[in-house]
């Protein structure tokens, strides 16, 4: 895929997102899109990162691991993907500082790979998260996966289990849950409204605004249904190759 067609796919993508406000009686700015760039290669990813895509999301840490070092960070970059709590520490990895490896108060510093990690759905790995940052002084912003459906193929927590893992969460400072994502079954795009709005439901129950919902075959669904969070792969970067 040529250049100007990344180029002119994020155009309309972005005409999408800006009628779809609108029909809701939002603004275009409230959403931000995420260009999802898995088994992308690195010369496509520079190529919607030249075009103005506003941030970037990965499934994996090692293969986001390998683009963020040959691409640098021009963009926010996000975990949309299940993350292993063994994956943890390459998630979050320990950088030296100027200082030797403390910065002046002594503290450890870590740089994490992605500004947000989506699917946050076990209390388990958000303690392999807090234990990581436990002597830092960062935060990372997180999204609740919920498994709407309960469906066996998918990660995420349970409706019902939601509220606990909340009120566990309250107890861990460096793990701070912005909103909460979710990907509805699979079906006819039209058929996603109604999970869009179960979930816009929960959130708002708990008191979160931020909702990471949408794709490319139904972004515009999710965000009349409140979304400020999509996540477009297809209908910016093309088809995508079979993951290795």
């Amino acid at each position: 895929m040529s250049t100007e067609n990344i180029r002119a796919n994020l155009e309309r993508v972005r005409e999408r997102i800006a009628r779809a406000a609108e029909r809701a009686g939002r603004r275009p700015s409230d959403v931000l899109l995420i260009g999802v760039s898995k088994t992308v290669d690195i010369d496509r990813i520079r190529e919607a990162i030249d075009a103005g895509v506003p941030a970037l999301g990965e499934n994996r840490v090692q293969e986001a691991k390998a683009k963020i070092a040959a691409l640098g960070r021009p963009v926010p970059w996000h975990l949309i993907g299940h993350l292993q709590t063994n994956k943890v520490k390459d998630a979050l990895p320990l950088v030296r500082t100027e200082a030797g490896g403390f910065d002046k108060s002594g503290v450890r510093d870590i740089d994490p790979l992605f500004d947000v990690i989506h699917s946050l759905d076990r209390f388990a790995l958000a303690e392999a998260i807090e234990k990581r940052l436990a002597e830092t002084r960062r935060v990372v912003d997180t999204m609740v996966e919920v498994n709407l459906a309960a469906e066996s193929s998918k990660s995420g927590i349970a409706p019902d289990a939601l509220p606990a893992l909340l009120d566990g969460l309250v107890g861990l400072p460096h793990v701070r849950v912005r909103g909460l994502m979710a990907i509805p079954p699979a079906g006819a795009p039209g058929d996603a409204r109604q999970w869009f709005r179960a979930l816009r439901k929960l959130a708002e129950a708990h008191g979160l605004s931020e909702l990471s919902m949408g794709m490319s075959a139904d972004f515009e669904i999710a965000i009349e249904e409140g979304a400020t969070v999509v996540r477009v792969g297809t209908a910016i970067f093309g088809a995508r190759a079979a993951a290795a």
